[in-house]
């Protein structure tokens, strides 16, 4: 099983392609979490990934003979960019799998890094099988995004740098994909720190792990479905499964409105911009997903910040409608002059900003001599939104919320 010995050499193999990323107390998060937080910021890793530590690691114990022969690997994005610099970097031809719907930015990244890039399937699972075929066919060595130990031991690195900048540490928390990172990280934080805690985090919809284990034993999802594309895997690795199961003390889940809350607020409070990925430690830290004491201190490892910017509009808007700040309701009216007035009056009076107005004669779920209207706001918080909609109803409205 991997050692820290692994992960010791591996560190002197990426030293010079990988940075050792800043490790800093947040005064913002503490005050919200009642802990003392401070975030592992991976994604000012080059690529804005971990991935580039276990991809320059296995790159750097290729033979000759593997190295003439190339590389090829399948990733949702993170993995590929990690896997092509590292190979442009040492002279080895790399061709990268990644699915159709992998975010456009990753994509052109990738390639930007010099891999060849093949778009196939709908998942992960599906451009790796793909990229086994390449592998055969082309007898290149396949570079596994989570389930080698020499990936493995290049991203527990990051352990190794959370326990020596942070020494006082008492909870590390990580994502969980397919379990390469965490079971490097709890590798070597557990031989470094052993009272150290080391909890895992999942989305909800690619949660295999927290599954596998229940059963004891690796179980695949029919499928996943998660704004954290970096982690929808829809099963944990062979090898990180048992590091998992020995050397992690909690696995949780997050929901996606969760994860967009913790990338609107990192981004307001923190200017950082993590991926739904990345930002998971910080989802379950805010919506407290696991239980942990006034002022722990506690290291949420945020790993990548290649988020699609279209993505990220959306992720923004359901951030702001989850936390109360934006408000799209309808309601209808009389159709006479002077109704939307009203209407508008009241928003008014509630300090509520109107965003835009939509205004509809021809509606069928509206009378003969009423119109609907759907109204888009910016508001305050939760108890904002919920004394505006009584002042709506006080007033013989009958708003419905829309989002």
């Amino acid at each position: 099983m991997l050692g820290l010995d692994d992960i010791r050499e591996a560190r002197e193999r990426v030293d010079g392609v990988a940075r050792h990323t800043p490790l800093e107390h947040s005064y913002s998060f503490s005050d919200l979490s009642g802990a003392a937080v401070h975030p592992k910021l991976e994604v000012f890793q080059r690529t804005g990934s971990f991935k580039i530590r276990g991809a320059s690691n296995r790159i750097a114990t290729l033979t000759d003979e593997e190295q003439a022969a190339g590389v090829v690997t399948a990733s949702a994005g993170n993995h590929a960019q990690g896997v092509a610099l590292a190979a442009t970097r040492a002279d080895v031809d790399s061709v990268v799998v990644m699915p159709e719907h992998a975010p456009i930015a990753k994509v052109k990244a990738t390639r930007s890094y010099g891999a060849e890039v093949v778009l196939h399937g709908e998942d992960y699972d599906a451009a790796q099988a793909r990229a086994h075929e390449i592998e055969a066919d082309e007898n290149r060595t396949y570079v596994h995004a989570f389930d080698d130990p020499t990936v493995m031991a290049g991203q527990g690195t990051i352990g190794l740098e959370i326990v020596e900048d942070c020494p006082d540490v008492e909870t590390v928390v990580v994502p969980i994909g397919g379990g390469g990172l965490i079971a490097g990280i709890a590798t070597a934080v557990k031989a470094r720190s052993p009272d150290t805690r080391v909890v895992g985090v999942e989305a909800e919809g690619a949660s295999s792990v927290a599954q596998s284990l229940e059963k004891g034993s690796v179980q695949e999802l029919d499928g996943v479905d998660t704004i954290a594309d970096g982690i929808a895997t829809r099963r944990v690795g062979e090898r990180t499964f048992p590091i998992i199961e020995e050397r992690v003390d909690e696995v949780v889940s997050v929901s996606d409105p969760d994860i967009a809350v913790a990338i609107t607020t990192l981004l307001e409070r923190s200017k950082t911009l993590i991926e739904g990925a990345g930002a998971v430690p910080m989802a379950a830290i805010l919506a407290e997903a696991f239980d942990y004491s006034q002022d722990e201190v506690i290291v949420p490892v945020l790993c990548g910040g290649n988020i699609d910017l279209n993505m990220l509009r959306t992720v923004i808007m359901r951030g702001l409608v989850e936390s109360g700040r934006y408000l799209r309701f309808r309601t209808t009216l009389p159709d006479q002059p002077g109704s939307l007035e009203r209407l508008v009056e009241i928003i008014a009076d509630e300090r509520a900003n109107i965003y835009a107005i939509q205004h509809d004669r021809t509606s069928r779920d509206s009378g003969m001599t009423a119109t609907e209207v759907a109204i888009d706001l910016e508001t305050r918080g939760e108890e904002h939104v919920a004394t505006l909609l009584d002042a709506l109803e006080a007033n013989g409205y009958a708003p419905e919320v829309l989002v």
